[in-house]
């Protein structure tokens, strides 16, 4: 990629991205498309309407608007800044998933959809698939950092293949470490109350998917390291009808009063939101980025993970100037976390991405008391009552 280049840092850290030039503050670094994405399970269950391809809202954003405030007489003005084209949503001629074009429905077909079609549009709630995504849904409730399902679409990727040694060399590159040999820290998604259930997800999807071609997936170990692959190089992935009409009518050159009008309409609609599904608001999903896997994190970023064009296409942009030679480092944690003690990044930290945060801000605090906050000890308390 131009401007950047991947480097093996030590065999603890593993890779790192580094700059070859100088990026300014708000300089997009790089876009990348992910090799593999998917909607989270409770996600599309609660009826947030996504394409199965990319993530792309199907809603438009007055229907968006209507179903998560629930009321159905909301009217947007500037209907030209809805960027939902409702005229171009298809759907699987079978099982009647949709998808935002043709040729987004066309690229999951020719990827993986072909092995994961229920050839039926009817509620199969016996069908193995939909036994393998309720499955994981009891285990793994709101709110979601993974999918089964996005491990079924890696195997279907390999399935349908003609290079499969070439898609397999791929996954292996990510990292799939059930646990930190240095601290011993095992991942969050593998603990003890999750083996029962795991077991059964191995054995749900080795039987529905052919898994000719991926047996060591399906072995107890070679399974728990898939699951710690999705989840620590899983990138979240957020998209919004709403947002995106919020963004484009923010950007209209409109008179003072009818601006402050649809400000005020935009405070209220998201309260209203907020008070029916608090922060619900997008469509949710994860995906695998074999460039963005490779960049660090830091508690001070210099960088910042972006979908501004509402798929699931990813933006990394600069959030203040970055020197040739210097490490490009993301944020792993969401801004509230970030925010909080170092005691609370790192446990976030360790048990999501089985390491020990070594960034400038956490050495500049290592002195810091284990609990800063009464949120902090809150947390804690819950953490002991599992």
């Amino acid at each position: 990629m131009e401007g950047v280049q991947v480097r093996i840092i030590s065999n603890e850290k593993g890779k790192g991205l580094f700059a070859l030039g100088s990026f300014k503050e708000g300089d997009t670094i790089f876009e990348e498309k992910p090799f593999i994405c998917c909607q989270f399970s409770w996600n599309a269950e609660y009826g947030y309407s996504a394409c199965d391809n990319c993530l792309k809202p199907l809603e438009t954003a007055e229907e968006n608007v209507r179903r998560l405030s629930e009321k159905s007489n909301i009217i947007l003005p500037y209907p030209e800044c809805c960027e939902t084209k409702s005229e171009l949503i298809t759907e699987c001629e079978l099982c009647g998933v949709k998808y935002c074009t043709h040729e987004c429905k066309i690229q999951a077909l020719q990827r993986f959809h072909k092995s994961l079609c229920l050839h039926s549009r009817s509620k199969n709630h016996l069908h193995p698939l939909v036994q393998l995504n309720d499955t994981w849904k009891q285990l793994h409730y709101p709110p979601e950092t993974a999918t089964v399902m996005l491990l079924a679409r890696m195997v279907a990727l390999i399935n349908q293949s003609n290079d499969k040694d070439n898609i397999r060399s791929i996954f292996s590159q990510f990292c799939h470490r059930t646990t930190n040999e240095t601290q011993e820290i095992a991942h969050n998604l593998l603990g003890e109350k999750f083996v029962g259930q795991i077991d059964i997800l191995r054995k749900t999807m080795q039987s529905v998917l052919n898994a000719e071609f991926v047996q060591d997936w399906f072995t107890p170990e070679g399974f728990k390291s898939l699951l710690a692959l999705v989840g620590t190089n899983g990138q979240g992935i957020g998209t919004s009808a709403f947002s995106r009409w919020v963004k484009n009518v923010t950007n209209l050159e409109l008179p003072d009063d009818q601006r402050m009008q649809v400000d005020k309409l935009i405070d209220k609609i998201y309260d209203d939101m907020e008070e029916v599904v608090g922060t619900f608001l997008n469509n949710e999903g994860s995906g695998l980025y074999t460039l963005q896997s490779t960049i660090n994190h830091s508690c001070l970023p210099n960088a910042v993970v972006e979908f501004p064009y509402s798929n699931s296409t990813l933006v990394l942009k600069a959030i203040r100037d970055i020197e040739p030679e210097e490490e490009v480092c993301i944020a792993y944690l969401d801004e509230c976390l970030l925010e909080r003690s170092r005691h609370s990044r790192q446990k976030a930290l360790s048990s999501q991405y089985l390491f020990i945060c070594q960034c400038a801000r956490c050495l500049m605090q290592i002195e810091d008391p284990d609990v800063t906050s009464e949120e902090d000890d809150d947390d804690d308390h819950e953490d002991m009552s599992d």
